[in-house]
């Protein structure tokens, strides 16, 4: 990532990987970051040329990362219809979900302690894939595969082209690289299809394979490497 300059001192070290802008503020606070030999304080602007430490005191944060199975009936932003996953899910340190599943929709959300994450996979300005399996009904023509995959018109929105392909007379897969609210069943919507199944099978290079519903495993490894480097935090 170029970084412009001059910039705000927390930024920089997110931008830097180094932690989030909160995480930053706190060790700000601390007296644990110097520019140019000097203490650092909020609100601190760098230029090029500034060199920026951090205190060897501060020992580089573990992060987890966790690929979970949603049931539905359990929502990343829960009401007073829905449970949230922290509530029938236990994890083994303080996580979040990245992204939306809403509750009638079921699948993978990735858990992690990383707000690093949430920028880098949900903002427009980066592109990554997500991979559903759909099933609808009424039953759907070559036609509805081709109008899907070109564009969709809906709410004064036209979705990006997306792979689309046919698995039988009622599902498909979808790969999206945007992610507006319900998308997918507003976009079937839009085309006269109500959507009857909705899973989240893959982001990026994490897949749901066999997880259990309501079940998690670790991302780590390789696997989370690739994850990393695709969101350039690597």
């Amino acid at each position: 990532m170029n970084i412009i300059y001059p910039i705000r001192i927390n930024k920089y070290l997110a931008q830097k990987n180094y932690t989030t802008r909160t995480g930053a503020d706190d060790l700000i606070k601390k007296g644990l970051v110097f520019i140019n030999n000097k203490k650092a304080v909020l609100g601190d602007k760098i230029n090029k040329d500034d060199i920026v430490t951090v205190s060897k005191k501060v020992t580089e944060k573990k992060y987890l990362y966790f690929a979970y199975n949603k049931k539905t009936g359990i929502s990343t932003n829960p009401d007073n219809n829905a449970k949230d996953i922290l509530q029938v899910a236990t994890f083994p340190t303080k996580v979040f979900p990245i992204g939306r599943l809403d509750k009638d929709s079921h699948g993978l959300i990735i858990m992690t302690d990383d707000g690093r994450v949430t920028d880098r996979l949900l903002s427009p300005k980066y592109i990554h894939e997500k991979e559903y399996t759909v099933k609808v009904e009424p039953a759907f023509s070559d036609k509805f595969i081709s109008l899907m995959g070109n564009g969709v018109h809906f709410d004064g929105f036209i979705s990006k082209k997306c792979k689309v392909e046919r698995k039988n007379k009622n599902t498909f897969h979808i790969i999206l690289t945007e992610g507006k609210k319900r998308q997918i069943r507003r976009m079937c919507e839009a085309l006269h299809h109500e959507v009857l199944d909705l899973k989240r099978v893959r982001v990026m290079n994490i897949n749901l394979d066999k997880i259990p519903l309501g079940g998690y495993r670790e991302i780590k490894g390789e696997e989370l490497n690739e994850f990393l480097k695709l969101l350039k935090l690597i």
